[in-house]
């Protein structure tokens, strides 16, 4: 699978990575030997970059990630995670966490301090058992923007010169202040969910613009839009960040899915393959929870689009003008 270096670094992820939010029981239980066989096939399919946080199932994510990783050859692949919520231990008394179908463990504590990001670091460590994260990110920092650029972006970028990590950035839904970092820090990658899709062009405005001209690689997440563009044909009930799709949206998908079968290919493997070809993103990062839904994404992703079809895309104005359609 191919690989590409992100920003400046040394860093190099494949193109499809692997999500670990699934592996802390995202919206239903998930048990380590599933989640083990959708490790182990994403392994076995060529994927050697995966992204992690203590956020997903209050460190199950980290754990499961890391009994995998520990036991593979350190410089085959790339590990990112991420901080700002540290977890402490509390009686879950019987509760399950407000986020994951986990037991409620675990409190997360927003920090974005120093202290708060050197501690979040030793524990991702410890709960994955490796020597080292390739990637840091700051996380989910929206509503606490000021407090990430202000304390946390330092604390990232004294362990980046330190050596203890490759690359640092931010993971976030909002590309505006996603911007504002990329043009106020030195920041090697940012993560972005659900923001360039076949469905939401808004990275177009100014993030991926200013990434193309600071040097920065972007990952794109959430690229089925949370399941509207999961299956050859959206069906109703399906959601759209997270929430059922609206009528219009639905439509939209609809007519693209229109234009893939008219070129015999699927809305997933559509969907995989537009964010890459915008030359500022590296990888596209998917969520998996089994073995199946880790073959049938790779089967996706290695799909061939035929040109004509973005053309017609791009006809039917079901694609932005600005948006790359002849790329790698």
């Amino acid at each position: 699978m191919r690989r590409n270096r992100l920003g400046k670094t040394d860093v190099h992820v494949t193109e499809l990575g692997f999500g670990g939010g699934p592996l802390g029981g995202l919206f239903a239980p998930l048990d380590d030997e599933t989640a083990a066989g959708a490790l182990e096939a994403a392994w076995d399919s060529g994927i050697r970059y995966f992204d992690t946080s203590p956020h997903y199932g209050i460190g199950h994510s980290e754990r499961r990630t890391g009994a995998l990783l520990r036991d593979r050859p350190r410089e085959e692949f790339t590990l990112s995670t991420k901080v700002g919520r540290l977890l402490v231990p509390q009686d879950p008394a019987g509760r399950t966490d407000e986020s994951f179908a986990v037991p409620a463990t675990h409190r997360r504590v927003w920090d974005f301090t120093r202290d708060g990001v050197l501690r979040s670091v030793a524990d991702s460590l410890e709960r994955m058992g490796v020597d080292r994260i390739d990637v840091l990110f700051l996380h989910d920092a929206e509503e606490r923007f000021e407090d990430a650029l202000r304390d946390g972006y330092p604390a990232l970028a004294e362990l980046r010169a330190q050596g203890v990590v490759g690359a640092i950035g931010a993971g976030m839904y909002d590309p505006g202040k996603l911007t504002r970092l990329v043009r106020e820090a030195d920041v090697d990658v940012v993560m972005l969910s659900g923001r360039y899709t076949l469905l939401d062009h808004s990275a177009l405005d100014e993030l991926l613009p200013a990434c193309t001209d600071r040097g920065v690689s972007v990952l794109a997440a959430s690229v089925f839009n949370s399941g509207l563009l999961a299956t050859a044909r959206p069906t109703e009930g399906s959601t759209f960040d997270y929430a059922p799709a609206a009528p219009r949206l639905l439509r939209r998908a609809h007519r693209i899915a229109d234009v893939c079968e008219a070129h015999g290919v699927t809305l997933p493997e559509l969907a995989m393959a537009f964010p890459l070809r915008h030359p500022a993103v590296a990888a596209i990062v998917v969520g998996m929870r089994t073995a199946e839904e880790v073959r049938a994404n790779t089967a996706a992703f290695g799909a061939r689009i035929p040109a004509q079809l973005w053309d017609d895309l791009r006809s039917e104005g079901l694609l932005d003008d600005r948006a790359p359609i002849h790329g790698p």
